[in-house]
């Protein structure tokens, strides 16, 4: 039976690149679904995940980092992210504690305004301020945007997470509950387990080589017994000279990405996993439309 007191709605959680949107997605859902490393453009999809409690339930969609593109994969993570702000009923807006509001804030600032949705301003990283540095930084933003409300968080140490899900469920519409209890997301295993790996990847290798691969999971099939889960995946490079750094001397650093992996990937299917890495290359990936396409970047799965 629906109660009249329910609320439930979806929520776009926006931002430029590595402001930690993942991480606050990860904190506020209690699970780690999004992928996190200090390097920009780290998530590429648009990411759902799903926080249920007594007043309601949010819908969260975690979205690639708002930024110039500079090939097809950049279009497409571009894309993913403004397409997300057609379908929800209030935003999340992350942003660093600074008071210098740079051309990308005065992009979003822009695109919102078309939107007409509520909007409420995360400043994440508060841990890296002290509290008098707090008052001109609001005073800067609220110039910037008629935010419904702003609030000071930090998303890696928890820090004031409630006071989100109260401010969200302020603005959100009275409505049944869309998925069950217990979903947290409804990304496929496969994508998952393909992101967790990536993840690791982008901490081991330089600079660099990070953003020029895609992980694709070539096989992952539960044994008979239900004990372990063989999982096969490759990771795809550009360049001949970043497949010998990603498999290291001697396959010390693809068996480091491995190891590194594994550990979530058991936690998450709640069972041992036997993963086997490859490494191939495909020259340029990032610029074909159809390898962009291929590796899990399709534009077309964003319109459904």
């Amino acid at each position: 039976m629906e109660r009249p007191d329910y609320k439930s709605g979806f929520v776009a959680l926006i931002g430029r690149p590595n402001v930690g949107k993942s991480t606050l997605m990860n904190h506020l859902i209690g699970q780690k679904i999004a992928i996190t490393s200090r390097k920009p453009q780290t998530t590429r999809n648009k990411i759902q995940t799903v926080y249920t409690c007594e007043r309601g339930q949010i819908v969260f969609l975690d979205t690639p980092g708002i930024h110039k593109a500079k090939n097809k994969l950049g279009e497409y993570m571009v894309y993913a992210a403004e397409s997300t702000l057609r379908d929800v009923d209030a935003v999340l807006w992350l942003v660093e504690p600074s008071t210098y509001i740079g051309a990308g804030e005065q992009h979003i600032a822009k695109m919102l305004e078309k939107k007409k949705l509520p909007v409420i301003l995360v400043i994440n990283k508060i841990d890296k301020i002290k509290k008098a540095e707090l008052p001109p930084i609001l005073a800067e933003y609220k110039k910037l945007y008629p935010f419904e409300d702003i609030i000071a968080v930090s998303a890696l140490q928890g820090v004031n997470l409630d006071e989100i899900i109260t401010g969200l469920f302020r603005y959100l519409p009275y409505g049944p509950q869309f998925y069950d209890e217990d979903t947290v997301t409804d990304q496929p295993m496969r994508q998952i387990v393909a992101e967790m790996i990536r993840e690791k990847a982008l901490r081991s290798l330089g600079e660099e080589i990070p953003h020029g691969i895609a992980v694709t999971i070539e096989k992952m099939k539960t044994r008979k017994d239900g004990c372990i889960t063989d999982i096969e995946a490759t990771i795809i490079c550009e360049r001949d000279s970043h497949k010998g750094i990603i498999i290291g001397k001697g396959g010390a650093m693809l068996k480091k990405i491995g190891s590194e992996a594994r550990p979530d990937i058991e936690k998450m299917i709640e069972g041992q996993a036997n993963l086997k890495l490859w490494v191939k290359v495909r020259k340029d990936w990032r610029e074909s439309d159809l390898l962009v396409k291929n590796y899990g970047y399709d534009k077309k799965e964003l319109d459904q």
